[in-house]
């Protein structure tokens, strides 16, 4: 066997000696300390994600769902007038529906006793009889969310065996809803509420629909400012800008900005475009401005990323059949470069989603009970719907916050999805 030099000393060591296999043994031992400290780091990240999901998921279940009573309701002409049945008594009405709910209960006790009802029930019998007038004189039934208290109750986050002192329902109030319960007038149905209806101050009226709206107008203004914009920027500058000191400090700035902190273009947005240019304030067109300004160096770092990725042979060959410079970038260069530019878009358009102070500072956090029907509307978007709601002390607020999150989160994991859908399908490899 061959000896060699040994640490520069003027001995010689085999391949076989012992201190070689004692520095291949403690070699082995790192590599596996290395290896097993990967595992562990990459184990305790899945361990956190799982800890956060199901944080959200066992939090925000209940919010998916929400308590119903039927009630049978004798619509009195005196009450309802069918010349005008908007203008009708509901209240009156809905009131005496659960005086024959509850025929032997005191006069005294009808008060709480409607307080299971949600203050929406007056309304859903309204636009009923507004739809159908001949529906005055008759006994209906209709079932309508019971409030937030009551909803509580039935998923069991109340505790009836506590001192009723410390309850906000007394035991007379529980035996009514197990009453109704007994008699089969309680169900606990999806609740379709949460994605049809806007922001209330009564939780089981509250939804997301104005937020979700808000959003999409939000993210569709900065999509057609930032795409182009974007695009043709990164273009310039990868493409035709010449190679000088003024275009070392815009890459650099650019790249500066892709690292600005979102706050400081909320307080950019606030300055220039609702105090200098007096634009509407909560308006999601304000908003989709401000994430353009967030979202724009991003894009145009993943455009040029996306123009590098495309050999030279493509732009010399181009070149080398008579095209011009800009017949190589716009008819060969950047069709190829497409998929990426579309992934790092969508990548953007992600981030600007979840974004939430700059659109606090430009006032998207209002309360606004009503849907925009256009991006000039007031209107609120989905991470500053979750600050309000997290904000609540009403317990069934704090569902609801769980459940728009996990809203949010499958809104961002379906655009990633479509930005990795779109780099398998499209991606070219060289």
């Amino acid at each position: 066997m061959t000896d060699f030099p040994n640490d520069g000393s003027t001995g010689n060591a085999q391949w076989s000696s012992d201190a070689f296999k004692s520095r291949l043994a403690t070699r082995h031992r790192k590599e596996a300390r290395l290896k097993y400290l990967g595992l562990g780091a990459l184990l305790l990240a899945f361990l956190m994600l799982g800890i956060l999901l199901w944080t959200l998921i066992s939090g925000g279940a209940q919010a998916f769902r929400q308590t119903h009573v039927t009630l049978d309701v004798p619509i009195s002409a005196e009450l309802v007038e069918a010349e005008d049945p908007a203008a009708g008594n509901y209240r009156r009405v809905i009131a005496d529906a659960m005086q024959v709910t509850f025929p032997d209960a005191p006069q005294e006790r009808m008060r709480a006793l409607s307080g299971i009802l949600s203050n929406a029930a007056q309304f859903v019998l309204r636009d009923r009889v507004v739809a159908d007038p001949e529906l005055i004189g008759q006994t209906v039934q209709i079932r309508v969310p019971t409030s937030d208290t009551y909803d509580q109750l039935n998923k069991g986050n109340v505790n009836e065996d506590s001192d009723e002192s410390t309850r906000r329902l007394n035991d007379e109030d529980i035996r009514a809803f197990r009453q109704l319960e007994a008699e089969g007038r309680i169900t606990l149905p999806f609740n379709w509420a949460l994605f049809t209806n806007s922001d209330s101050r009564f939780p089981e009226l509250a939804g997301l629909k104005g937020a979700i709206i808000g959003s999409f107008y939000a993210l569709l203004v900065c999509f057609l400012i930032s795409f182009p914009l974007g695009i043709g920027a990164a273009i310039y500058l990868e493409e035709f800008a010449p190679k000088n000191r003024i275009s070392d400090i815009i890459e650099v700035n650019i790249n500066n900005l892709a690292a600005v902190p979102s706050v400081v273009f909320g307080l950019l947005g606030l300055a220039v475009f609702l105090n200098w240019f007096g634009m509407q304030r909560s308006a999601p067109f304000v908003g989709g401005l401000v994430l353009a300004l967030m979202t724009l160096p991003t894009i145009i770092i993943a455009t040029r990323a996306a123009l590098k990725s495309v050999p030279p042979s493509i732009r010399e060959a181009a070149l080398g059949v008579g095209a011009s410079k800009q017949q190589v970038v716009f008819g060969h260069v950047l069709p190829l470069a497409m998929p990426g530019i579309l992934t790092g878009t969508i990548i953007g358009l992600a981030q600007a989603l979840g974004e939430t102070a700059p659109l606090l500072l430009i006032g998207m956090n209002a309360f606004v009970t009503s849907a925009p029907s256009t991006p000039f509307d007031a209107s609120t978007a989905l991470p500053t719907q979750i600050f309000i709601w997290a904000d609540s002390p009403e317990r069934g607020f704090v569902a609801r916050t769980s459940a728009a999150i996990l809203v949010l989160l499958g809104f961002l994991v379906m655009m990633n999805a479509i930005a990795i859908f779109l780099r398998n399908k499209f991606e070219r490899r060289w």
